[in-house]
């Protein structure tokens, strides 16, 4: 609980074993009510684990659904547990974990309707390990962000980051992709539709185990990005309506709140 709000957080995991326990005992546990883990059918132990480190909630895909595709069953299920703040923490331990509060506080303390943990503000991406061409295609891509959504944020590609309970039931967050994409087009939306977002430095941390998408699916991930900025800016201007910004657009299901503990298939 923080300010009088209850503080879920939520780890889309995928082939994370052998850094979750370090990622998920560096969390400021006295604060967050809930941890739920959705295991996006990995290869390895990552959902044992994860009960055996105390996680009552661990739901596990019962085939891959894409890290966007990941993100919905996330969100959804940390709203029907009756979520105030919603902290995104990767378990492969490449954003630091003690972080969260401070995340989540910007949230509770209603100044911001999301945070990103920016690993450019901090300005030690670089020397975090972050690959010198990423670093180059995050400032460029930013830069290009920046100018279509007419506002300013030091980076858009982060994955460390914090959503109050409006902001996740407003979206159309199923009008996204499932794929990588996910991250910026839930930036575009937020942008859109009046939200504020904050931002918080944060140190970041390259190392083999862990994860991080090959040089392919990165410049797959650029045009998605390019794109989402795009059709933001053409739905703005009238000419191209977008459906990812659509108010018709379908948002998440939301049943009653269930806090019991919960072992399920998806």
């Amino acid at each position: 609980m923080i300010n009088g709000k209850k503080l879920i957080v939520v780890m889309p995991a995928y082939n994370a074993e052998q850094t979750l326990t370090r990622t998920y005992n560096e969390l400021p546990h006295e604060i967050i009510d809930e941890v739920i883990l959705v295991d996006d059918y990995s290869a390895d132990r990552t959902a044992e684990l994860a009960a055996q480190l105390g996680i009552k909630t661990v739901i596990r895909h019962e085939k891959n659904t894409g890290y966007g595709g990941n993100q919905k069953t996330c969100y959804t299920v940390a709203l029907q547990h009756g979520a105030d703040i919603v902290v995104m923490v990767h378990p492969d331990y490449q954003y630091s974990p003690r972080l969260c509060g401070a995340i989540a506080w910007m949230v509770a303390s209603g100044e911001y309707d999301m945070v990103l943990a920016s690993r450019i503000l901090g300005k030690t991406a670089i020397s975090g390990g972050m690959p010198l061409w990423k670093y180059i295609a995050n400032r460029i891509l930013t830069a290009i962000e920046n100018i279509l959504l007419g506002i300013r944020l030091s980076e858009y590609h982060t994955g460390y980051r914090a959503f109050s309970r409006d902001v996740l039931l407003t979206l159309p967050l199923h009008e996204n992709t499932d794929d990588f994409a996910f991250d910026n087009q839930i930036i575009v939306q937020a942008a859109y539709f009046g939200f504020n977002i904050g931002e918080i430095s944060c140190p970041t941390r390259y190392m083999a185990e862990s994860s991080s998408i090959n040089f392919r699916r990165s410049v797959k991930y650029g045009f998605g990005v390019l794109g989402a900025a795009l059709a933001y800016r053409l739905h703005v201007w009238g000419l191209r309506r977008a459906h990812i910004l659509s108010e018709a657009g379908q948002r998440l299901q939301v049943d009653m709140p269930n806090n019991g503990p919960q072992q399920e298939q998806r």
